[in-house]
């Protein structure tokens, strides 16, 4: 049976005025009253357990007169259970389904000149230099030479911010994406000017860097994602609707979630060691840390 099918043959037994504004209210508080009976069967199996053996008949009864309240409540606001299922499976597949290794054919910037490309493997390396001032930086530099600019945390408190760049190539790494490290590499898409402007331009670089900040800031309530294995769903949404513009707007909220969490995996060891190299490799979707020795940043 098709769920639109079931939705018009429940909404055919109703009682009341459905579309009256008491049919919201009757409705949803008959569909909480469901929720509290199915609670209710899952406390009397716990306490029985094989005892209970009208469980499974149970279940079946309240899930249907779950399933019926439901189908009420998307016929009072004219919409179809069809639409709302294919809804959240797009929803949750987003959020949860893992795209595994990528192929070569799946890289953004697969049909690009080699020059205009993220390399496929490459490594950085974060190393602490002392400036003229006197001042600690931390020189970022890849196998053809700098990084960007020297970086400080530019904060009053030490947070280890200056470390950051480390997100930009977990981004690389996972998404394929990140015109932050294209523009740092000169891997800027010139060749089609429109692709320059807007996905390697400066509103999509100051989205990367705001994307890294807004991720920083959440992470610092969680521990910095040590030993977690999710992101909040709320961040992870927010990230998706900075990007709904641009190429990454493909990639999932699961493959933004292992951005995450890897990017933070390597920050949290280059703040212990104070430094090391990144090894990334875009087809695996590895970065795997190498120590390099440097002195201590107060």
């Amino acid at each position: 049976m098709e769920l639109d099918e079931y939705q018009q043959r429940a909404v055919d037994t109703t009682h009341f005025k459905l579309k009256e504004d008491n049919g919201k209210f009757i409705t949803l508080m008959g569909l909480a009253g469901e929720v509290g009976e199915l609670a209710t069967e899952y406390k009397k199996q716990l306490r029985d357990g094989e005892g209970y053996t009208v469980f499974k008949d149970k279940l079946t009864e309240e899930l249907g007169d779950i399933l019926w309240y439901l189908s009420a409540i998307a016929e009072h606001e004219d919409l179809k259970l069809n639409d709302i299922a294919e809804s959240n499976l797009h929803k949750t597949e987003d959020r949860w389904k893992d795209n595994a290794i990528l192929s070569s054919s799946d890289l953004l910037d697969k049909d690009y000149p080699l020059n205009e490309q993220i390399p496929r493997t490459f490594s950085v390396t974060f190393e602490e230099v002392i400036h003229e001032d006197q001042q600690k930086y931390i020189s970022v530099t890849w196998d053809e030479g700098a990084f960007g600019d020297h970086l400080r945390d530019n904060s009053y408190d030490t947070d280890f911010y200056r470390f950051h760049d480390v997100f930009h190539l977990s981004y690389a790494v996972i998404l394929g994406w990140s015109p932050v490290v294209r523009g740092l590499m000169k891997k800027k898409r010139k060749s089609i000017s429109k692709i320059d402007e807007v996905e390697d331009g400066g509103r999509a670089v100051v989205i990367d860097e705001a994307i890294s900040s807004l991720v920083f800031e959440n992470a610092k309530k969680h521990s910095y994602f040590i030993n977690q294995q999710v992101v909040d769903y709320s961040l992870l949404r927010t990230i998706k609707e900075l990007t709904k513009h641009l190429e990454v707007s493909i990639k999932t909220g699961k493959d933004w979630e292992m951005a995450i969490l890897l990017g933070f995996s390597l920050w949290n060891k280059l703040k212990v060691h104070n430094g090391g190299v990144m090894h990334c490799d875009l087809i695996n979707r590895t970065m795997t840390f190498e120590e390099k020795i440097g002195t201590t940043y107060e």
